[in-house]
């Protein structure tokens, strides 16, 4: 095949070839190691961006916390239990974090079919991805309002009482 796409473009046999034949196995490969690379990245700057995120949502209870100290106190003091206030603080972090996810997945979702509509392409946002992310959300929520909602619920009441 090269000597005769070889004749065709009038090279000769000690020419060197300025092309190269690739069958579609390997573009098949190629294409398959480039889009292993492309999801390894976009796996790594997603868990970055939720390690942050988590953090972020960590320190907003911790303040949260810090604010409503005398509120805490006073609950504890009329008979709600550590448990109450570890619970509260933890549905607080994970309503933060599914809004959060929520804004996320329509924002998401706009900027899909605008791009999908501006270059006339087909496409599809499974809805297992939209119920998976916004269930992350809520995951990234309760793991890092754990120790917000700890801290919370260790307050004894006559300290946080007197907290100004």
């Amino acid at each position: 095949m090269k000597e005769l796409s070889g004749s065709e473009h009038d090279m000769g046999p000690g020419d060197d070839n300025d092309f190269r034949i690739i069958d579609w196995s390997e573009i098949r490969e190629m294409q398959q190691e480039t889009f292993a690379i492309l999801t390894t990245m976009i796996t790594g700057i997603a868990s970055i961006s939720l390690l942050v995120g988590g953090i972020g949502v960590m320190n907003i209870m911790l303040v949260s916390v810090t604010e409503r100290t005398r509120e805490i106190g006073l609950r504890k003091a009329l008979g709600a239990t550590p448990k109450t206030i570890l619970v509260q603080f933890l549905i607080e972090a994970m309503m933060l974090c599914i809004i959060g996810g929520v804004m996320g997945v329509l924002i998401g979702s706009l900027i899909v079919i605008s791009v999908a509509i501006s270059q006339d392409w087909a496409f599809y946002i499974p809805i297992s991805a939209i119920i998976g992310s916004i269930t992350f959300s809520a995951f990234v929520g309760l793991l890092f309002g754990v120790w917000p909602a700890r801290r919370a619920a260790s307050l004894a009441p006559a300290v946080a009482l007197q907290y100004e």
